[in-house]
């Protein structure tokens, strides 16, 4: 199973592709310095198999490139952040984090 993500800037969304067909997206909006995700869809097709999660991560790593500020309105978006903190809550503006119900700081682990 071949599948890609591109960010399809003509029409403002991420898209993932398997075997060349489109199985979903992730819509966003850029201004200035920051990227709004307001919506992900996964056609129900190709639904359960982890695409709605590379497609978010792929997306989310893009805006690492590019160094931009993250303001996660889609609940699955925000819900990548949060299972992987490390990676992604630096994304999100320390002011913006609790309104998205994300934590303040990254989570401290203790060593025994």
């Amino acid at each position: 199973m071949g599948i890609t993500v591109q960010d399809n800037r003509d029409r403002q969304r991420f898209e993932i592709e398997v075997d060349g067909q489109l199985a979903g997206f992730a819509d966003y909006r850029r201004t200035g310095g920051r990227i709004t995700f307001p919506h992900t869809e996964i056609r129900p097709a190709y639904g359960g198999r982890g695409l709605g999660t590379t497609l978010a991560r792929a997306a989310l790593d893009a805006v690492l490139d590019d160094g931009l500020a993250v303001e996660p309105l889609c609940w699955f978006v925000r819900d990548v952040i949060a299972a992987h903190p490390d990676e992604y809550l630096g994304l999100v503006a320390p002011q913006d984090r609790q309104i998205f119900g994300l934590p303040a700081e990254l989570p401290t682990s203790t060593v025994c």
